[in-house]
C-alpha cells in the first residue's frame, strides 16, 4: 500500500499537469460512469492529500482558471489507493510526466520519472497530441491538454461534497507532511491518541485515526530510530519519545514527499561505497542510484538496498549493532525490528 508521501506528491503531480484546465473525465472500465459524468467538462482548482486520502476539487468552467473561493462550490473526487490503486500518467512531451504513482510493482512507491512516461505518444511537429489507449481495468480517466492520468484498483473512487470531505478529514489523525495540521490537532492530539491505548505502539502508528499517512516502511523505520521496542504498550512510552517520533516523522516524510524515495538511513550507517550487507538479498530497486538529497540536508546518493534499517532486512545484522532483525506478523502486517537497538 502506497505510503502518505506518496499520496501528496500525487496532489502536486495533479497541480502541476491539470490545475486551471478544463479536463474530459471518462470511465473506460464503467464501473464510474456515473461520477464521471459528473465531472467531465469541469474544471480542477484543487488538489490536496490528507494521509493515504487523494482529494481534487472540480469547478464550473465558468469559474476560471483561479477557482471558486469555497470548498463547498466544488465537486470533489475522492480517491483512496488502497493496496492495489495506482495512477499512469503521460503526456504530450512538454513537460516531465511521471510513469505511475501507487501501489509498488518492482519497486516501493514511485516509478520512473522521465521527460514524457513511457505510455506517452509523442507527436510529430505540426500534428495534435492524443492520449495513449487506456491499459487494463481504468476506473476514471482524466484528460488535458498536455497530459492523461489513469486510475487503476483504488479502494475507493467517488465523488463526494465539501462536507463529506471535511468528514473524512476530522476522522483522520494529524499528517505529518500538512503545514496546516488543524483540526486534527498535530503532535499534541498524536501524543494523546497514543497514550491513552493499551495497543501496542507497533500497531497505533498504523492506525489511519492516530496519525495519517503512516505506512509499513515509516513504522518500522521510525521506531528503530526512536530505539523503541514496537510491542510496547502505547500508555507505557514516554510523551518526550512520542514527541521525538512526531517530529521525526515530519522530517522523514516531507523528504519522501520531496524527492519520491523513502530514505531513512543516517550516512554513517550505509555500507562504504554503495556495498550490501553480507549476505543481503537484493531489494526492488537494488543496485539504482537515487542522486538525492540525504535526511541529514546533505547532498548524495543512496543506493535503495542502503535505504532502510530494518524494512525487509529480517535475518540480516543490523546496521547499528549487528544483531539479526526480527520479523513478526502483528495485526495483519509484517513488522521488522531489531531486539538489541529496540529493547
Amino acid at each position: 500500500m502506497p505510503e502518505g508521501h506518496t499520496v501528496h506528491r500525487l496532489a502536486r503531480t495533479f497541480a502541476e499537469l491539470f490545475a486551471g484546465q478544463v479536463l474530459a473525465v471518462s470511465s473506460p472500465q464503467g464501473r464510474f460512469a456515473a461520477g464521471a459524468a459528473l465531472l467531465d467538462g469541469a474544471r480542477l482548482v484543487a488538489s490536496r492529500a490528507w494521509g493515504k486520502q487523494l482529494f481534487l476539487g472540480f469547478a464550473d468552467p465558468s469559474a476560471g482558471p483561479g477557482g471558486p473561493p469555497s470548498d463547498d462550490d466544488l465537486r470533489w473526487l475522492r480517491v483512496h489507493l488502497g493496496l492495489y490503486g495506482a495512477w499512469t500518467f503521460a503526456g504530450d512531451g512538454s513537460a516531465a510526466v511521471v510513469h505511475a504513482i501507487g501501489a509498488p510493482r518492482k519497486r516501493i512507491g514511485e516509478r520512473d520519472s522521465v521527460p514524457a512516461g513511457p505510455l506517452a505518444s509523442l507527436p510529430a511537429p505540426g500534428d495534435d497530441w492524443a492520449p495513449p489507449a487506456p491499459r487494463g481495468a481504468v476506473r476514471v480517466r482524466l484528460v488535458g491538454e498536455h497530459a492523461v492520468a489513469d486510475l487503476t484498483g483504488p479502494t475507493a473512487c467517488e465523488v463526494v461534497s465539501a462536507d463529506e470531505v471535511r468528514a473524512v478529514e476530522a476522522r483522520l489523525g494529524p499528517d505529518p507532511i500538512r503545514d496546516d495540521p488543524a483540526p486534527a490537532g498535530g503532535p499534541d492530539r498524536f501524543v494523546a491518541a497514543v497514550r491513552r491505548s493499551r495497543t501496542t505502539v507497533g500497531q497505533l502508528l498504523m492506525n489511519q485515526d492516530v496519525v495519517a499517512g503512516v505506512g509499513n516502511i515509516y513504522r518500522a523505520e521510525v521506531l528503530f530510530r526512536a530505539g523503541l521496542d514496537p510491542l510496547t504498550p502505547g500508555r507505557d512510552v514516554p510523551a518526550e519519545t512520542l514527541r521525538a517520533i512526531w517530529d521525526d516523522l515530519v522530517v522523514l516524510m516531507r523528504d519522501g514527499a520531496s524527492t519520491g524515495a523513502i530514505v531513512t538511513t543516517r550516512p554513517q550507517d550505509r555500507e562504504p561505497d554503495g556495498a550490501t550487507s553480507p549476505g543481503a538479498p537484493p531489494r526492488p530497486g537494488a543496485g539504482r542510484q537515487e542522486v538525492r538529497q540525504n535526511t541529514d540536508g546533505t547532498a548524495g546518493a543512496v543506493a535503495a538496498d542502503q535505504a532502510f534499517y530494518v524494512y525487509h532486512r529480517d535475518g540480516l545484522p543490523c546496521r547499528v549493532c549487528g544483531t539479526p532483525v526480527l520479523m513478526k506478523d502483528l495485526a495483519g502486517r509484517k513488522l521488522y525490528w531489531c531486539p538489541t537497538c529496540q529493547r
